[in-house]
């Protein structure tokens, strides 16, 4: 995509006969280090694609989930997508490493992901502060190892708990070597120096499972750490223009790392509370933070401190990328919320992608194409229609779906059929429309299994049930639970009017979108987006802090960024998700929280 940076750096004066143009002096140019940084990144996106599976293999801290590798990858694809756009002609050094450094923080994934991106601002940002400063007497060696000082402090400083064994541990003693290279040889000799900090950097990762416990007791080093030598590997090919040693294209890390099959850490898992170690905290919680100060943030890192553990919160102009593991999710999410405007919450249940990765380990090379069921105390039956929201059901942990709903209800042997493939002997219900609760309430009749119907009507009140639910607790418990969550939602539907009528405010026409309320029809119109935006302003309250939308058969995204964009600018504290579930006749399910 661009030259190397050895042929297109200008030279500063004659070379000597026999003097490698790597060695020569050269002033700083902006844009020759913009484009080496750009190389860079590509080259480190590749990389990362090449070795993710093995970096993945070596993930168990600090939960076994098998994931590190798959997550700065996922942060590189950010980074390379927003950099392949940029206009060359006209963005130059400092433009480009703030767009890198920012779709790093907004494109950040997981733990490694976020600290990844402190990484690549830290050292962006210093890069662009050294060179233009214009200081000519600096060499490059010099300046690349201040960024890769200030990396390694900002991606420390980002977490709250940080710990030795880590990727900050191998950044930090990579820095310190790149450093003592850079006064140790003359000029701008970057292979040599690059070499120094590579050692340097693989000596730090191989000593990572003396300073982690867990990463002795499975035998690994760092997952992250060794994510962190593949992008030191990507500054030299992308400065140098020239390939790594042969001596350092050898992994050793990963070598055997195939037999890590079966349970790699044992884990336990408590059901609640925010003073469990952190291998038991069960949920990982990530969202991106708006118009919130410097006060209100070090409130909610406060308030996490006391409920959960890999706290990582970053920011940058005016956004915050906050990540936490804990067992409390709303109490998480509630001190959030305290602290300013919530976009993109994610909550990933990591017993699931553990015990998912368990079985990847030790199914390869066998016929297995689905992985153990967990074994729960209650499970949940859940019926719905549409494929997107039949995948929301699953990633909040059922694994027993009907298909059905408004116009297609399903039989009671169908539920029947469903409630018998469950493992545990308790079982809940969420029929999800009103029609479905005889059919639940007769297959309940004909199992020797304890059911119990939750009567939602709605699959927004389904997603608020199962938010709280809990395998591992009782029937009873999960009860409770479920039902307080469903109560807090009020849900809406917008669908097309079959003949005319009249409603709460009015009457409509047929072939005209309604907006339906537990109250009936509360406003009609011919445009679909204006229809669903005055649906749930007469739905809202003073109260209201999330709104969720489930886009169906009709949606468009330009209807949804149209509700979205409205939405947020009338109401700047309000909490806006947007899903895709696929269901028939409703393009848009409405659940006010």
């Amino acid at each position: 995509m661009f030259g190397s940076f050895q042929s297109t750096i200008s030279l500063g004066g004659r070379l000597r006969r026999g003097q490698s143009a790597i060695m020569r002096p050269m002033s700083l140019r902006p844009i020759e280090i913009r484009d080496a940084v750009l190389r860079s990144c590509e080259q480190y996106r590749e990389r990362l694609e090449q070795y993710r599976p093995l970096i993945d293999r070596l993930n168990v801290f600090p939960v076994p989930d098998g994931d590190t590798g798959t997550n700065m990858w996922l942060t590189m694809q950010s980074v390379t997508e927003a950099t392949r756009g940029m206009d060359l002609d006209v963005q130059l050094l400092r433009e480009v490493c703030s767009g890198i450094s920012m779709a790093a923080l907004l494109g950040a994934r997981g733990n490694s992901g976020v600290i990844l991106s402190q990484l690549l601002s830290g050292f962006t940002a210093d890069l662009v502060q050294t060179v233009e400063l214009g200081d000519e007497q600096i060499s490059l060696p010099r300046a690349l190892s201040q960024a890769l000082s200030k990396a390694a402090e900002v991606a420390q400083s980002a977490v709250l708990r940080p710990k030795e064994g880590t990727i900050l541990t191998v950044a930090r003693r990579s820095a310190e070597a790149a450093v003592d290279a850079s006064s140790t040889f003359e000029g701008n000799a970057l292979e040599p120096f690059f070499r120094a900090t590579l050692r340097a950097a693989r000596a730090a990762l191989e000593l990572t499972p003396q300073q982690l416990e867990q990463l002795r007791r499975a035998g690994v080093v760092d997952s992250g750490g060794a994510g962190y030598v593949h992008f030191l590997e990507s500054l030299w090919i992308g400065f140098c223009g020239s390939k790594l040693d042969d001596e350092l294209c050898l992994y050793p890390w990963y070598e055997g790392v195939e037999r890590l099959s079966g349970p790699v850490v044992e884990t336990s898992w408590e059901a609640d509370g925010g003073s469990a170690t952190e291998e038991e905290l069960r949920f990982e919680v990530m969202f991106l933070l708006r118009s919130a100060s410097e006060a209100t943030v070090d409130a909610m890192k406060e308030v996490w401190l006391g409920l959960g553990d890999s706290i990582v919160v970053v920011g940058q102009e005016g956004v915050w990328n906050c990540h936490v593991h804990t067992n409390a999710i709303g109490a998480v999410i509630e001190a959030g919320i305290a602290a300013g405007e919530l976009r993109n919450i994610s909550v990933t249940d990591l017993r699931e992608q553990v015990e998912e990765e368990r079985w990847v380990r030790s199914a390869e090379g066998t016929e297995v194409v689905e992985p153990p069921h967990l074994q729960a105390v209650t499970e949940v039956v859940t019926v719905s229609n549409g494929d997107g929201i039949a995948r929301i059901f699953y990633s909040l942990g059922v694994r027993h779906n009907v298909a059905g709903g408004p116009s297609m209800n399903p039989s009671t042997s169908d539920l029947l059929e469903m409630i018998e493939k469950c493992d545990a002997p308790n079982v809940i219900v969420l029929p999800n429309n009103s029609n479905v609760v005889a059919a639940a309430n007769a297959a309940t009749q004909l199992t020797t299994r304890t059911v119990s119907i939750l009567p939602t009507s709605s699959v927004i009140e389904g997603f608020s049930a199962l938010m709280v639910y809990d395998p591992g607790s009782s029937l009873a418990d999960n009860l409770d639970n479920m039902s307080k969550a469903v109560s807090k939602v009020s849900i809406g539907e917008v669908t097309v009017a079959v003949r005319s009528g009249e409603g709460t405010r009015g009457s409509f026409a047929s072939g005209e979108f309604i907006g339906l309320s537990s109250s009936g029809v509360e406003v009609s119109g011919s445009d679909l987006a204006t229809v669903t935006k005055q649906l749930i302003e007469i739905m809202m309250s003073d109260a209201t802090e999330i709104v969720t939308i489930v886009e169906g058969e009709g949606a468009s995204p330009a209807n949804s960024r149209s509700i979205v964009t409205a939405l947020e600018a009338d109401h700047p504290h309000l909490v806006v998700d947007i899903h895709h579930g696929g269901q028939a006749l409703y393009p848009y399910l409405i659940g006010v929280e």
